[in-house]
């Protein structure tokens, strides 16, 4: 059995981690309160730009776009990957990575971007070819970030490098519930607009110069939406998932310090006996 002094070192070093724990479910909890915030407004936007398209494939009657062409997929197929920067977030990083590389290995020839460093590390252990990765954006992503990556991955696709993109991240359902979520982003489905139920008047609009310009200019600005909608859910997700963790781990260490200063007081109560014990021993042994 450990020592009186070894059992005081464990509860002194588990207090310590405790502290840590609870001072991260603190920040974390202060971050998701802005992180839902964001996201909630982020929602209109993005609604509004697809109402915008879902006119334009209505009132066009058939309008191609390049950004809607079903293309043989003989190229590379390109998943871009939504992750956190840290760590002591439960199974948030692992599970959206774990769904993107389904992805990648049903593909003869595929290619990522990562956001996040968790992802980055995660594929290039896999030995899957990452196109370009952004890092230090996960819980606190700006449009200019979703701007940035949107231009890549618009730019990939435009030049073939790319002839499907699937956009995977992590869906926000309850504070203790999230599930990784895969969008096929390019080239768009335009049953995704045609089924949208919102009263429209496209067929009082005009668009100059046509309406297929129109749609290859709305587009990208709906890809740029999606994407940074995914970074703010995403970042709402890790911030609860990390909050989650983090409170199970100071619990996890209350009861642990529990056990301790039971054994310890039992190891105490165990010696305080046997000097008790040596003394009468020795006191008998005189008379």
């Amino acid at each position: 059995m450990a020592s009186m002094r070894d059992i005081k070192r464990r509860i002194k070093s588990v207090n310590s981690t405790q502290q840590i724990t609870k001072a991260m479910n603190l920040v974390a909890s202060s971050k998701l309160n802005r992180a839902k915030s964001r996201f909630n407004d982020t929602k209109p936007f993005f609604e509004a730009t697809k109402r915008v398209i879902a006119n334009v494939v209505k009132g066009s009657k058939g309008v191609s776009s390049v950004f809607m062409q079903e293309r043989k997929v003989s190229g590379k197929t390109l998943v871009v990957v939504i992750a956190g920067d840290r760590g002591l977030c439960g199974g948030y990083n692992s599970n959206v990575c774990k769904a993107a590389m389904e992805i990648v290995s049903q593909k003869e020839s595929s290619a990522v971007i990562t956001a996040g460093n968790k992802a980055r590390e995660f594929f290039k252990h896999k030995g899957v070819e990452i196109a370009d990765s952004f890092r230090d954006i996960s819980e606190k992503p700006g449009y200019v970030d979703a701007f940035i990556l949107g231009a890549k991955i618009i730019d990939m696709y435009e030049k073939g490098e790319a002839d499907e993109v699937y956009f995977v991240y992590t869906e926000f359902i309850t504070t203790l519930t999230s599930e990784p979520k895969v969008i096929k982003l390019l080239p768009l489905d335009p049953k995704d607009f045609e089924n949208d139920n919102e009263p429209h008047s496209a067929t009082l609009t005009i668009y100059e110069p046509d309406e297929e310009a129109v749609l290859n200019y709305v587009i990208p600005k709906y890809i740029n939406t999606v994407i940074y909608g995914g970074m703010v859910e995403s970042a709402v997700c890790e911030l609860s998932s990390r909050m989650t963790a983090m409170d199970s781990a100071t619990e996890n260490a209350t009861e642990m310090i529990e056990h301790l200063n039971l054994v310890y007081n039992r190891v105490r109560q165990g010696a305080i006996t046997q000097e008790i014990t040596e003394i009468v021993s020795g006191s008998n042994a005189l008379e």
